[in-house]
């Protein structure tokens, strides 16, 4: 009984060690950014969503009508909304954002890029783990729950 308690420590030591160096290894690293004006498009894991390319229907999530309103307008009501939601802008540029967002556990850092389509009147989004394959749906949620808060601004 000892031998397996004993063995049962040092899995969940040696799992917690692993889970730790990986919320390190998010801490290096930026969003992709713009790649010929767009969003880039995600990794093969599935801990990836994007509404600008719908390559794969597990990593599709519909973008975001907005009205006719200001660029300007538009990135001071989603940058509120980011810092509602608990992200952290990290780069602001005219029709682009970017943001990061910290689990309380481990701590890993996973990227949110937000790209206003003036044309269309859009907001496209592509949120990503920086690490690891499966998310649980937490960047798909993060997106869900950005474009409500959003949505809820006057």
């Amino acid at each position: 009984m000892k031998k397996i308690l004993m063995t049962l420590s040092v899995l969940l030591l040696v799992t917690l060690g692993f889970f730790g160096f990986l919320g390190q290894q998010s801490k290096s690293g930026s969003a992709p950014g713009l790649l010929a004006g767009k969003l880039h498009p995600c990794p093969t894991t599935p801990n990836c969503v994007n509404s600008e390319l719908h390559l794969d229907a597990a990593q599709y999530i519909e973008p975001l009508a907005i009205t006719s309103e200001t660029s300007a307008a538009v990135l001071a009501n989603i940058e509120i909304a980011i810092a509602d939601s608990g992200g952290v802008i990290t780069t602001r540029q005219k029709n682009y954002l970017a943001a990061t967002y910290r689990s309380s556990l481990f701590g890993f850092i996973d990227d949110l890029e937000i790209r206003i389509d003036t044309e269309q009147h859009q907001l496209h989004f592509r949120s990503a783990s920086r690490v690891g394959k499966s998310d649980f749906g937490a960047n798909r949620k993060r997106v869900e729950k950005l474009k409500a808060g959003y949505l809820k601004l006057p």
